[in-house]
């Protein structure tokens, strides 16, 4: 059974299309204020997954990883909502989020998807989903969905819902 336990959703992915596909469903359902954090390895699959949570969502471009800028900001042609898209690997603690302003991120009333979340976890909101990546072999990753606060439980129902049917 993929569900461990309540506000928890355990998958085994079988390949990047898998991985991207399972992001795509997560992205139809976010809604703005919703904050993704994509946690794990080098080459687990936090790109991928979210290049699939942006496609879900509708983003005019495909996300592909902000390394070096950092943010990258995406539109949604159906509404002009916004989905902010944050690579934090390079960035330690408070002070160096609030360099890139992730307040104001966190507050312009988009989407917010960051990889490596760790990096500044003092920063972020506690009502989040976290999307822990690990690698299993050269295709297979196991992804573990974990909501914080009831917006996001009720997101990872939805998840649930949509991707098991239960």
């Amino acid at each position: 059974m993929p569900i461990l336990k309540a506000g928890e959703v355990d998958i085994i992915s079988h390949s990047a299309d898998q991985t991207r596909r399972l992001g795509m469903r997560l992205g139809k359902l976010l809604q703005p204020d919703d904050v993704i954090c994509l946690s794990g390895d080098m080459g687990a699959g936090k790109t991928v997954f979210a290049a699939g949570v942006g496609a879900g969502w509708g983003s005019k471009l495909r996300l592909t990883s902000p390394t070096f800028n950092l943010v990258h900001e995406h539109t949604r042609e159906a509404d002009s909502q916004r989905l902010y898209h944050l690579d934090c690997y390079r960035l330690n603690g408070l002070q160096e989020a609030a360099s890139i302003g992730l307040d104001d991120i966190l507050d312009a009333g988009g989407v917010v998807l960051l990889e490596w979340p760790e990096n500044i976890a003092d920063a972020l909101p506690a009502e989040r989903v976290w999307v822990e990546l690990r690698v299993l072999e050269q295709t297979r990753r196991n992804l573990i969905l974990e909501g914080s606060g009831q917006r996001a439980l009720d997101l990872l129902a939805r998840f649930r819902a949509s991707t098991f049917g239960v």
